[in-house]
């Protein structure tokens, strides 16, 4: 009754062969999300370590502790335990009931002095609303001590603070701050 239908199956399953094929030589591009939830008192966030790796990072409004925890590849243990304490960073008083907002990013920063561990694939911000400022922490990772199924104990490391209600940079890494000095 219609002829074209005929011709019109044809081109869709020789066009689904086709990109069926082409798909095989598409480069893969894994996909990583991140969540991050939030109480009262308490928030929680996740960020990736590496490539195969997450964390789960837990920021306590009432004390200021930052605290990191990493599955083991054996899921019923723990491979690694990382914490600082963000009001130091901030210069708060927990006394005058700070407001902190917590998220995770991602970030390739580079490897510091031949040390076995790496920064994190991702950063941890903590901003305190009341004092305007944020500051980013990285895990000290070592995929190697991971894989070896090593336990990775530490503090987190701090890598820069700023303000964001006085202007972003007031009391850290200004962007091209040396560019055109012959530097």
């Amino acid at each position: 009754m219609f002829p074209w239908k005929k011709s019109v199956a044809a081109a869709l399953g020789v066009g689904l062969m086709l990109g069926l094929a082409m798909s095989g030589f598409w480069p893969q591009t894994p996909l990583h999300a991140v969540a991050t939830d939030r109480s009262d008192s308490y928030a929680m966030a996740t960020g990736p370590l590496d490539n195969e790796v997450e964390a789960v990072y837990f920021l306590d409004f009432l004390t200021g502790d930052l605290k990191v925890v990493v599955l083991a590849r054996q899921s019923t243990m723990w491979a690694g335990f990382f914490e600082t304490n963000v009001n130091t960073a901030l210069g708060v008083d927990p006394q005058k009931n700070p407001k902190y907002m917590m998220v995770t990013g991602v970030a390739n920063l580079r490897r510091a002095g031949g040390s076995r561990q790496q920064p994190s694939s991702s950063m941890c911000y903590v901003a305190e609303v009341t004092s305007g400022k944020v500051v980013a922490y990285a895990v000290p990772w070592s995929p190697a001590m991971y894989v070896a199924n090593q336990m990775q104990k530490g503090p987190l490391v701090q890598v820069g603070v700023t303000s964001f209600r006085q202007g972003f940079g007031a009391t850290g890494y200004v962007p091209n701050a040396g560019a055109g000095r012959g530097r």
